[in-house]
């Protein structure tokens, strides 16, 4: 990934504005990466005080403009069950917070396109996913071949935080009902070749992403933020409107909100 994956928090973003937007389309949102940066520190070895130089993660914050005419948002796997009820109930609380969000950037101009893997079933008839299958087929350019550095957490579990976990099945049928589908506007797929052609046939550039979970869907979906980076977007995380797959019970053994932001510094990062 490259330094065009970074963070943004929108749920207060659309009474901002600044010098460096075009007021008649942009929009100017705080956005935050992580950078390294060389410091001094001091030492002591064997007694004697020395300064030596290292490296250090620092968080950089920032704003950006988004043309909302120019911008998809993805609602990665916000569905309406999980195996883990743990992250059932967390994702029944984001899919709440995230409703007014994407009313508020449909308003704005921007493409919402809903992407509940696995449920296409549910939606072969729905206005949104028909619209979607009408888009012509646009091929992505070769792929960037890009670092994929380990995670800051062992999610080798599967991640939930239930007392008891279950094994993992597919307890999902749809995406979660809180969520509104524009049948008039939005679009609906669990592909990332169709969203890639979307954007290529409305000359979009830029990708939003909500949803769960950072360190499995939201990054590793080909609708999602490696893939599309990849294919040059420039993609943005909605930070507030995220959640993980992780366990306290696994490293570092922490808890599970903040094996969460571990995860998104991660993506701010890389």
């Amino acid at each position: 990934m490259n330094r065009k994956l970074i963070i943004v928090a929108l749920l207060a973003v659309f009474a901002a504005s600044g010098p460096a937007a075009d007021p008649n389309t942009d929009l100017v949102v705080n956005a935050r990466k992580r950078v390294t940066v060389v410091e001094n520190r001091t030492v002591i070895v064997d007694g004697v005080t020395r300064t030596t130089a290292v490296s250090v993660q620092k968080p950089l914050a920032f704003k950006a403009a988004i043309d909302p005419k120019k911008t998809a948002v993805v609602v990665c796997d916000m569905w309406d069950d999980h195996w883990c009820k743990a992250a059932s109930t967390r994702c029944a609380e984001l899919a709440k917070t995230a409703d007014p969000v994407l009313k508020a950037c449909r308003e704005k101009g921007m493409t919402i396109i809903h992407c509940p893997s696995d449920c296409m079933d549910f939606y072969k008839e729905h206005a949104a996913r028909k619209r979607m299958q009408a888009v012509k087929k646009a091929d992505p350019p070769k792929a960037k071949d890009l670092p994929n550095p380990p995670l800051p957490v062992d999610d080798s579990d599967g991640g939930c935080d239930d007392e008891k976990p279950v094994k993992s099945f597919k307890a999902w049928t749809r995406q979660h009902a809180a969520i509104t589908i524009d049948a008039d506007k939005d679009y609906i797929t669990d592909n990332g070749g169709e969203v890639y052609s979307l954007m290529a046939e409305k000359g979009l550039t830029t990708l939003i992403v909500m949803g769960v979970h950072t360190n499995m869907c939201v990054l590793n979906r080909t609708f999602a933020i490696k893939q599309m980076v990849k294919w040059g977007k420039d993609v943005y995380l909605v930070r507030d409107i995220t959640d993980a797959m992780y366990s306290p019970k696994m490293k570092p053994f922490v808890t599970h909100e903040k094996g969460t932001e571990l995860i998104i510094e991660h993506i701010e990062l890389h």
